[in-house]
């Protein structure tokens, strides 16, 4: 039985049996199963098969997020991105955090980096109410939370560094990212991309949104299996 435990919250792959017995094992509240994320709003789709509380807060690399897990995603297998990302972060930098949600690239710079400004856009009501909490939680007076949609809030604002965490369609969210990325800054976009595709795909979208400006390819750092034959990748990209 495969299972990843949240906080005080277990979600579980399929329905199982014992659930009292697996609820007293790992000492948690609340036994969920998320069958997906759906929408531009990363909402999950889920049933509760054991207790009724859905919000806990999970700590991560030093680190509190609190979050409602019948209104908001987590993802686990991104912890050492996170972590990655926050030690990339020089100081005084200004970083522009795309579909922040509840803070999962923010509040790890916010606690670990030196950066002097974290702006972080989020679309959904719900994330951005756990992203505030979250801000307040951990302290971050560096962090700027902005609710909307990030074609509209991105063009704003200009950062030496651009966090682009989601895998959907982020290729169309591509030039308006490059247009407010400081000259010298550094881009860090997400894609789900096939492996024959790995060392082509991602890097050329990102040629073609910058237009004139130099791109170098700093790293490709791959996260996880998507589905078979498929990575999703960071693609960590300076521009000039």
């Amino acid at each position: 039985m495969k299972y990843k435990k949240i906080g005080d919250i277990l979600i579980l792959n399929d329905d199982s049996d014992n659930l009292e017995e697996l609820a007293e094992k790992h000492n948690v509240k609340t036994i969920m199963k998320i069958d997906h994320i759906q929408g531009t709003k990363r909402e999950p789709v889920y049933k509760i098969l054991f207790g009724s509380e859905t919000e806990t807060i999970n700590k991560e690399n030093k680190c509190l997020f609190k979050l409602d897990l019948s209104k908001v995603m987590w993802s686990k297998g991104n912890v050492n991105e996170r972590l990655r990302i926050a030690k990339l972060v020089r100081d005084n930098e200004t970083v522009l955090d795309m579909f922040a949600g509840i803070g999962y690239f923010s509040i790890p710079i916010g606690v670990h980096s030196n950066a002097r400004k974290v702006i972080s856009i989020e679309i959904n009501p719900n994330s951005y109410y756990y992203l505030c909490e979250n801000i307040k939680l951990n302290k971050c007076d560096n962090i700027t939370p902005v609710l909307g949609d990030c074609l509209v809030e991105t063009p704003k604002y200009n950062a030496d560094r651009i966090l682009m965490g989601y895998v959907k369609t982020t290729h169309h969210y591509l030039k308006v990212a490059v247009n407010s990325l400081n000259k010298g800054g550094i881009i860090h976009y997400h894609e789900t991309v096939p492996e024959k595709l790995l060392e082509t795909r991602p890097i050329s979208r990102i040629k073609q949104a910058a237009g004139d400006r130099d791109v170098e390819l700093l790293k490709i750092n791959k996260i996880k299996k998507y589905a078979p034959g498929v990575e999703h990748v960071v693609i960590d990209a300076l521009i000039d």
